[in-house]
């Protein structure tokens, strides 16, 4: 009876995980599916500590689980709570790198338990094959997620070298053979020094060390994968290191015949992949491009008109007084959020701005690129939080169809996501990425602190054209005082 309602609880969960997907979807219903999802993990979690038997015994120890389930839920509501949303992106990559630790974690503890299997009995091929899998890409996870989340605060710089994708390739194709030949080992007969291997998988002493060396290549890799590539690429990073971890708790799922695990990993690990897809198809490249190309780490273009090289022309600074002027009498305004928008977190002021001129008669929309930011959705995020209205955002294609007609684009700290030496210069190393393009609109203000190059390390040749002017400032400062002079008038 207990295995029957077990298995209506991960039924449950399973269902609860693929509404909740669905749901978050929409700004409006988000909220809504991260509970339902939440619950049904909930649901899974205490069917498994109370329902779940194995040769008639149940687990006991329920002192160790509910004490880490304590501490893990305090420390993981306190870090929710306290990180601000410029360290969003940061936070991800974290809690991503815990979860491929996790699917590692049980890897070794499976493969602990084969090796204690003192009876002469050969471990079935398909179940090593599942812990040397979780095992593998589990740690990658970690390890590139935690390279991440370092080079994401600016505590690791980008690493480039000469042969380096000759080196992660010799590692990848080690990692492989050593998989390969541990498998073929244990149920093919293969001796080692003249002894036959998976006869008896415990009596060998070489196995163990032979199993935990794959585990440091694994790490190692994870490392040297993550490392080259630059800045500008990371939101397409974490969403494939999000993959990664997602197939690896399906392996965690096999092992355990765990459905909800199961099923979890897999969606994880689908929309993860389909997330990766849909953003390299928005930079115009490949997957394979990002992962080796290198771009927006230490290499920096020295020619051609989107590279630092370049000797530009003169830019033109903007008053206060004269944008708030400009903005109040506009008939359709652009608001396009960028990184620079986070790091002063004025999402609510710009929201306020919104308000402000929508009382005027200015029709206000948002333009969002979908690898604005710091992280896949971080500019959707961060508006949602200030509570603008979801069918305020544009996507870049609809936003790209309405900016001939604008009358005002006020870019807010984006950079590299407005430059139109995407589109006309072939030496950029941007080239072909597409891009929102506000040159297109009558008039362009661009909202940063200072003339230096974004993410990308490149220079923006928006900045140089004659319909846009600088409005140099702090986000939050400048739109609260934009707001005043729009007030005054």
């Amino acid at each position: 009876m207990g295995i029957s309602i077990l298995t209506v609880c991960y039924l449950i969960a399973s269902v609860t995980f693929i509404l909740g997907l669905k749901m978050l979807s929409n700004p409006a219903t988000a909220r809504k599916g991260n509970l339902i999802a939440a619950g049904g993990m909930t649901l899974a979690i205490l069917g498994t500590i109370f329902l779940y038997e194995e040769n008639g015994q149940r687990l006991h120890n329920y002192g160790w689980i509910f004490g880490g389930i304590f501490i893990g839920g305090i420390i993981g509501t306190m870090t929710a709570r306290k990180v601000k949303m410029t360290a969003m992106p940061e936070l991800v990559s974290l809690f991503n790198g815990m979860g491929g630790a996790c699917a590692a974690l049980i890897s070794i503890v499976e493969f602990g338990r084969l090796v204690r299997a003192d009876m002469g009995i050969t471990a079935p091929q398909g179940e090593l094959l599942i812990i040397l899998l979780g095992l593998i890409i589990g740690s990658v996870s970690f390890a590139g997620s935690m390279i991440a989340w370092g080079k994401l605060n600016g505590r690791i710089k980008d690493v480039v070298f000469r042969g380096q994708h000759l080196v992660n390739l010799f590692f990848l194709l080690l990692l492989v053979a050593g998989a390969a030949y541990l498998i073929n080992s244990m149920d093919f007969g293969v001796t080692f020094g003249g002894q036959p291997l998976g006869l008896h998988f415990a009596a060998e002493p070489w196995v163990k060390p032979f199993f935990y060396s794959i585990f440091v290549l694994a790490l190692v890799y994870g490392i040297l994968f993550v490392l080259p590539i630059g800045g500008a690429d990371m939101p397409v990073v974490i969403s494939l290191l999000n993959s990664f971890t997602g197939v690896a708790a399906a392996c965690g799922g096999f092992l355990y015949d765990n459905r909800a695990m199961l099923t979890g990993g897999i969606l994880v690990g689908a929309a993860g992949t389909l997330l990766t897809i849909l953003m390299c198809k928005a930079m115009n490249r490949s997957l394979m491009n990002v992962l080796i190309g290198s771009f927006g780490g230490g290499a920096v273009a020295t020619n051609g008109t989107g590279g630092v090289g370049k000797k530009q022309g003169v830019y033109k600074e903007i008053s206060l007084s004269d944008a708030a002027m400009i903005m109040s009498y506009a008939h359709k305004i652009m608001i396009v959020p960028g990184y620079g928008l986070a790091v002063a977190q004025a999402q609510h002021v710009c929201h306020e701005l919104e308000k402000l001129l929508t009382e005027k008669g200015v029709n206000v929309k948002y333009a969002i690129h979908p690898v604005a930011g710091r992280m896949p959705g971080h500019m959707n995020v961060l508006l949602a939080e200030a509570d603008v209205d979801y069918d305020n955002l544009l996507e870049m294609e609809q936003a790209n169809a309405e900016f001939p007609t604008t009358d005002v684009v006020i870019v807010l700290g984006a950079n590299d996501v407005v430059n139109p030496a995407a589109k006309n210069d072939p030496g950029s190393p941007i080239y072909g990425m597409p891009i929102l393009e506000v040159e297109a609109a009558k008039t362009c203000i661009v909202n940063k602190r200072s003339m230096k190059p974004g993410y990308a390390g490149i220079e923006n040749d928006l900045f140089f054209q004659p319909k846009t002017s600088m409005l140099f400032g702090d986000a939050k400062k400048v739109l609260q005082d934009l707001i005043a002079e729009i007030k005054s008038l």
